[in-house]
């Protein structure tokens, strides 16, 4: 699976371009409900709208709620060697960082997912 994306917003029109953004959506749902911190969005969410949401809930947990933010990602399954990439300035930016690297995996679960059903 090869895809050549730099950031949350392109992710997320290529999943709506592969009819893949509503399994995501609920992936992506399924797995913050898992680590017990909801993320209660709806399946008819915008694209941009979603960003925004991701953000300030890794935002607030980094912040907050460090143990749960930690659990978030190892539910997710976001490779530690991922994190290397990030650049260090502020926490609103890392948080959209991660965001990424969060939508990034959701999509190759649904990604693989569909493709060998």
């Amino acid at each position: 699976m090869e895809h050549q994306v730099q950031n949350s917003r392109q992710l997320l029109k290529l999943s709506e371009n592969q009819e893949l953004y509503y399994s995501l959506v609920l992936q992506l749902e399924k797995d913050f409900t898992l680590a017990n911190n909801p993320l209660n969005i709806t399946s008819d969410i915008k694209s941009e709208e979603l960003i925004k949401v991701l953000v300030e809930k890794i935002y607030f947990l980094m912040m907050e709620k460090f143990s749960e933010y930690l659990n978030v990602l190892y539910v997710i399954d976001i490779p530690e060697k991922e994190f290397q990439h990030i650049e260090v300035t502020d926490a609103v930016e890392v948080s959209g960082q991660v965001a990424f690297l969060i939508l990034n995996r959701e999509f190759q679960k649904v990604w693989l997912r569909n493709k060998y059903k």
